[in-house]
């Protein structure tokens, strides 16, 4: 960014505002660095709205997402890491009350492809609270399409991840330990808590911690640690590569695909 434009708008080529700037980094302090903007349309969106009523409104489903990445895509025996991946419907949301669950995944907003999970929240950020929605999802394998009101986006709330402790059982090969829910205070009665992870193992690897609660394990809720393994001995049987578990870290629940051994 040349001296002298880092308050201007961003062109094109053909001299098209595309982006307002909003900031801009320097390290010498100057005014020669890069610069960030915020995209022309959204910034149209914004500046209608505090138009019309004075505040911005965006659209909200009540649902927590992630993308779908290889390792989950093949977990679910899909071919294509798209779409959205639903860890949870959050309880009296839009999403909860049209009876999107856990383990759907939304490929479509008004018949418009949902790339990943921020495509989504950007699609249905962009709508209107109020709005009717169709979403196409994947349930099971099979194909549906769900309809919901979107409605406004609440004040965020501040997560907490409080560690667990004490002595439990193992779930090799995965490198946890693990305890029933409902005997740490604090964790809720559902599914079981990691208490220790194995530096060198594969849970460790893909992210799990101590604290972190495991609720369902290939679609199936554990309550103890016996859950787990048998599940574990299950998908080897089975010959798969890998096991879809869903996990709670603090506020936040989410998918993580887990190796196992088959040999």
């Amino acid at each position: 960014m040349n001296k002298g434009n880092s308050g201007g708008p961003a062109f094109d080529e053909n001299g098209n505002v595309v982006g307002v700037t909003t900031a801009i980094y320097s390290p010498s302090g100057g005014s020669v660095g890069i610069g960030f903007a915020i995209p022309a349309v959204t910034v149209k969106s914004v500046v209608a709205q505090l138009k019309e009523s004075g505040s911005v409104m965006r659209g909200w489903i009540g649902v927590q997402i992630q993308t779908v990445t290889k390792d989950i895509a093949d977990s679910l025996g899909l071919k294509k890491t798209e779409g959205a991946l639903v860890a949870e419907s959050q309880p009296d949301g839009p999403a909860a009350k049209a009876g999107i669950a856990s383990g759907d995944l939304i490929q479509s907003v008004n018949d418009q492809d949902v790339k990943d999970s921020r495509d989504l929240a950007k699609k249905i950020a962009a709508i209107k609270p109020g709005s009717t929605v169709e979403l196409g999802l994947l349930r099971n394998g099979s194909q549906k399409t769900v309809s919901l009101t979107v409605a406004k986006m609440p004040s965020e709330r501040l997560a907490q991840n409080e560690p667990g402790s004490g002595s439990g059982e193992g779930a090799a090969p995965l490198g946890l330990t693990l305890v029933p829910a409902d005997t740490v205070a604090g964790k809720g009665s559902r599914g079981v808590v990691v208490t220790d992870v194995n530096a060198d193992g594969p849970a460790a690897e893909h992210g799990i911690r101590t604290g972190d609660v495991i609720l369902d394990v290939s679609g199936k809720a554990v309550n103890t640690p016996s859950d787990v393994r048998r599940a574990v001995a299950d998908a080897r049987s089975a010959g798969k590569h890998a096991i879809l578990m869903r996990i709670k870290s603090g506020d936040a629940t989410h998918f993580v695909a887990m190796p196992v051994a088959t040999g």
